[in-house]
């Protein structure tokens, strides 16, 4: 065997899991979100930096709010959805940089002291973040369906603040009667992998 992950863990995060489009009634819990934080928070960024933050859209207010703000395909399923998710990119990340990497602490003026660089390295390393948070969603035994059709400078307003990104927004819960479509093709490892 080449890869270290037994056939059923490889499945429950890769070959049988698919993007989530309707979802059951059954609700998804704080505990669960702090189960799936507490694994993805252990992967790799540069610098250890952690940029990804995380508005948990639970009340109905707020999916009242955040409703209009998405692309129309994307509103039935995101109101219906037992949990969304707003991932967003934290633009002042490097404040904690000194308490997460405590062996280089000037790295956060070192780096980062320029806003252009730091909302460059938020977005790449905070998506890299929503990669993982993804992976933890299935390691828990739920669905997800990650979107990036919605107003971006609307959530923004209504959810973030100017030093918040929006990256996208993803529903979350167990699959629900015809939640999956097809599996789209991918490409294969010789359109993708050269070797140098």
């Amino acid at each position: 065997m080449t890869l270290a992950l037994d056939s059923a863990a490889q499945d429950l995060l890769f070959r049988e899991a698919h993007t989530a489009n309707t979802f059951s009634d059954e609700p998804v819990t704080d505990e669960q979100v702090q189960a799936i934080y507490d694994l993805i928070k252990l992967a790799p960024t540069a610098f250890n930096q952690s940029p990804l933050r995380i508005v948990l859209v639970r009340s109905a207010e707020a999916r009242e709010r955040l409703a209009p703000l998405m692309a129309e395909g994307n509103r039935a399923k995101t109101v219906s959805a037992p949990l969304v998710a707003i991932l967003a990119a934290d633009n002042e990340f490097h404040e904690e940089l000194p308490a997460l990497m405590p062996h280089f602490p000037q790295a956060k003026d070192l780096f980062f002291s320029e806003r252009p660089v730091r909302e460059q390295s938020a977005a790449a390393n905070a998506a890299l973040q929503a990669g993982y948070f993804l992976l933890g969603i299935r390691a828990a035994g739920l669905a997800a369906g990650p979107m990036t059709g919605f107003d971006f400078a609307g959530v923004q307003k209504e959810f973030l603040d100017d030093d918040h990104t929006p990256l996208m927004i993803v529903n979350i819960g167990k699959p629900g009667e015809d939640a999956f479509r097809p599996r789209s093709p991918r490409l294969s490892f010789e359109q993708v992998v050269t070797t140098v």
